[in-house]
């Protein structure tokens, strides 16, 4: 089906569907079973220590044959390591995102291995096509967690037709319908991260699927922005002391420490009231926790019957 798809041909896998990389989420069991279903699973490095990085690095390899990625966050003290770690253990796909790829680039390509920004404007993407990037991820301010300002639709649009490398639409993205509208706006494929939170295969706290399976379309909301780096996440205790810290201007430092812990509280330790339950708007749309291999088999099979009942309408 997807066999002239410039992301499927990139990457060499079946489904043009990344699995977004989400700390404390994308472990290697998550990615092994995104890959193992045709899609290309991601190792979040996130702030991982990197011997504990590394063991999620041999373990993927002992639970899939497939190609799989590593994303590395820039604004992250142990990025160097990661970066040092995808290169000795030759994971063919790198993802990036908070920052500009460059050193990533330049020490990966020679090694073969795919690079691909995740971006958030025109600009960024632009640049990052000149620093050599394979391809980008384009996400839009739907997505859960780090977002950017511009929506996924009008985004991914002056993004693919900018540049003449593949594009991969994210941010409010969870069916069939998403990766179909992300074609007709000129996506080669999608990423998408809140769905594959409720895979049976993903290790997070039932408390923290659960969390994203009772939201509703409000559910969600955006805290950080005084920082510079804000982010998305389900309203909660935690989010809204946050604001109220925002709103009375609390210095920067106290913010940090405040949220500081607060993601792997949610995901690890299921305190979904007082930590960081990072989703996307899509969460309304996310109904059961189901094997990753289902979750894209459901998403491929409904976006093509929806392109044949389209298609019909224009007859």
């Amino acid at each position: 089906m997807f066999s002239s798809n410039r992301i499927t041909k990139l990457l060499n896998i079946k489904y043009p569907i990344i699995q977004g990389a989400m700390a404390w989420v994308a472990d290697a069991d998550l990615a092994a079973a995104v890959s193992n279903g045709g899609g290309l699973g991601v190792i979040a490095a996130g702030n991982m220590p990197p011997e504990l990085l590394e063991r999620e690095l041999v373990k993927v390899r002992s639970l899939t044959d497939r190609p799989f990625g590593l994303n590395i966050m820039l604004l992250s003290p142990t990025w160097q390591d990661a970066l040092e770690l995808a290169a000795r253990h030759e994971v063919p796909v790198v993802t990036t995102g908070a920052g500009m790829p460059g050193k990533v680039i330049d020490r990966l390509a020679p090694l073969g291995v795919k690079v691909i920004p995740v971006i958030a404007s025109v600009a960024h993407a632009e640049r990052v096509k000149k620093q050599g990037a394979a391809a980008v991820i384009a996400e839009g301010i739907e997505a859960g967690g780090h977002i950017g300002e511009i929506t996924t639709m009008a985004l991914t649009s002056q993004v693919s037709d900018a540049l003449d490398i593949p594009v991969a639409a994210a941010g409010g993205i969870a069916d069939g319908r998403g990766m179909l509208a992300a074609f007709a706006l000129g996506a080669d494929g999608i990423q998408m991260g809140t769905r594959f939170v409720c895979a049976s295969e993903c290790n997070a706290h039932v408390s923290f699927k659960g969390k994203i399976i009772s939201a509703n379309d409000r559910s969600t909301v955006v805290t950080g922005r005084s920082l510079g780096h804000p982010v998305r996440s389900i309203k909660n205790k935690f989010t809204q002391a946050f604001h109220v810290m925002e709103e009375e201007r609390v210095p920067i430092e106290d913010l940090d420490k405040f949220g500081s812990g607060k993601l792997k509280a949610a995901v690890v330790d299921g305190d979904v009231e007082n930590g960081s339950v990072m989703s996307g708007q899509i969460a309304g749309l996310v109904s059961k926790i189901q094997p990753a291999a289902e979750i894209i088999e459901e998403i491929v099979r409904e976006a093509s019957e929806r392109a044949s009942r389209i298609g019909r309408r224009f007859d």
